[in-house]
Order: C-alpha cells, then structure tokens, then sequence
C-alpha cells in the first residue's frame, strides 16, 4: 500500500464523498417532491441517487485504508463494507442500463418500460465478494489488505469464475445495452429538429461518463483476477504497474457516484423548475415579483436562501 502517495488520492476519496453526499441527497428530495408527476425516468434517477448515496457511505473506508497504508478494521468490516459497495455498484450499473432501455423506448419506439427487482438482483450478486473478501496477509506483503483471496488452490476455479462473471455482468453487458440504446436514441434525435441536437449531446456524455469512470479499473481488474489465479505470469515490475494503476483507476470509478446527479439531474431542465418550486414550498427561496401583474421563481443566490430557524 506504501507504493503511491496516497494524500491525493485520500483528498479525491473525500471530495467525492463530500459531492455525492449533497448532489444525490438533492436528487432525492426533488423527486420525492414531484408526488403525481414523476416518469419512469425520475423513478430511476431517485433509486440511482439511493444507490450511489449507500455507495459512497463506503469511501471513508477506503480513505481510511489508503491512508493508513493496509485494512484496519477487520475482515467482518471488510466483508461487510465490500459486500456493501459491489451491492450498490450493481445496483447502480443495473438502474443505468434500465435508463439506457427507458430513454431508448421512449425516444426511439415510444413506448414506456418499467422493472422491478433491481435492487434483489444487486444483493444477490454481491454474496459472492462478501464470502471471497478477507483481511489477509499475501505474499510479498507485512500488512493486512481487503481483498478477495484467491490463494486456495483447491476452489481458485470457482472464485475465478466469480470475478470473471463481475466482469461480465456488472460491466461488459451494461455496456454493450447502453451502446445499443444511446446510440439508436442518439441516432433519432440528431435526425430531428434542431432543439433536440442538445438532447443528444446529453445522452453522449452519459455514456462516455460511464466509459471513462469504469472502463480503465475494468480492464486492470481482469488482469488482475487473471495474475491472481496464476493464467497470467506475475513478474515484479507488471505487479507493481498494475497495483499503482488500480489504485488511480479506482478513484476514476467511484467518482462516477458524484458524476451521475450532474448528468442525470442538473442539466436537466425539468429538474432545476421542480428544484426551484421545492425550495419555494419550503422556504427557502423568496418570490420574485415582477413589473408585470405575474410572479416567477427565481434562480437561488446567497441573497434570496432564507433558513427558517
């Protein structure tokens, strides 16, 4: 763990936090407010917000375990928290796909789609890194890791098999449906009328936000699971490259739980009204009246945010 300077990465760990923490908190509260009026669409950002808000609860852990250079809470807080965030992170990946799903019946065949059991499906794929993930000593290492052990020779298969099909399911597959999808829908709005051009920039950088975040930890995870089951030769010099690069691509990735409310949410112009007509309901944001006879809301600045107390 001593490998890096862990100081910027522990700060990354805690500016995420700290933006997941509110942005998503805001997501819930706006679309909790919509009562009536919520789509599919707000339903699936409300539940997103929900997973990236547990998902982020586990990033000051991690801080915690970079910081200190090896795990020191144990291997029942490592199965708990680790169980935690693969939870989470389906669930999250899983709600992303459906969304891709949504936004293309809706756009493209102008239909609506609607699941359930997301979050069952999340839980159940996380069981396997929860019985995997200990705190152990390995090999060259003095200190404890949180990691999955693959040193038992007599199930390396099965364990083997378990993080290929994370890599499969909880990544390659998702992305190939939000490839489909965003691609037709993008594909539709370009082909119509030019306000919709805007649309279809959005639906492009959901996707290379997802690429860009996971893609790269993806890839070095499955180099990873392959060194650990003895498939790939593990030389000095290519350890060292992969756990210095795992640890830089991990911050990536978990920094897509304080991206998501950005790209879902606030560049959403239906979201900013409900916003905006929430805090009013509130009181926290003053009127303002116009010259004319009507009233609008006004966009918040420090001078019209009243606390009550």
């Amino acid at each position: 763990m001593h490998i890096i300077n862990s100081t910027v990465l522990v700060l990354v760990y805690v500016i995420v936090f700290c933006l997941s923490l509110s942005g998503n908190t805001v997501v819930i509260f706006v679309v909790s407010c919509m009562e009536n009026r919520r789509t599919s669409t707000d339903v699936y950002l409300m539940h997103l917000a929900i997973a990236d808000l547990f998902f982020a609860l586990t990033l000051p852990f991690w801080a915690a375990y970079l910081h200190a250079g090896h795990w020191i809470f144990g291997t029942i807080m490592c199965k708990l928290i680790s169980g935690l965030q693969e939870a989470t992170f389906y669930c999250c990946v899983f709600l992303l796909a459906c969304i891709s799903v949504d936004r293309y019946l809706a756009i493209v065949k102008a239909t609506q789609f609607l699941t359930q059991k997301r979050h069952l499906v999340g839980i159940v794929c996380s069981l396997p890194i929860m019985v995997n993930r200990e705190a152990f000593k390995s090999g060259y290492m003095e200190e404890y890791i949180c990691h999955d052990n693959l040193t038992e020779k007599s199930i390396d298969s099965w364990r083997m098999s378990l993080r290929i099909l994370h890599h499969t399911l909880g990544f390659f597959l998702p992305l190939a449906v939000m490839m489909f999808c965003y691609g037709f829908t993008m594909c539709t709005l370009c082909r119509t009328r030019n306000s919709q051009k805007q649309k279809a920039m959005q639906v492009m950088c959901v996707m290379l936000a997802f690429i860009i975040c996971w893609l790269p930890n993806n890839i070095l995870e499955f180099i990873d699971t392959l060194m650990r089951g003895g498939l790939v030769m593990e030389m000095c010099e290519l350890r060292y490259s992969i756990d210095v690069a795992l640890y830089i691509t991990q911050a990536m990735a978990f920094s897509h739980c304080a991206i998501n409310p950005i790209l879902y949410a606030f560049i959403r112009k239906k979201f900013h009204n409900q916003l905006l007509t929430s805090l009013f309901k509130k009181g926290l944001l003053w009127r303002e009246i116009s010259g004319s006879t009507s009233s609008t809301l006004s966009i918040p600045t420090p001078f019209m945010l009243v606390c009550l107390y």
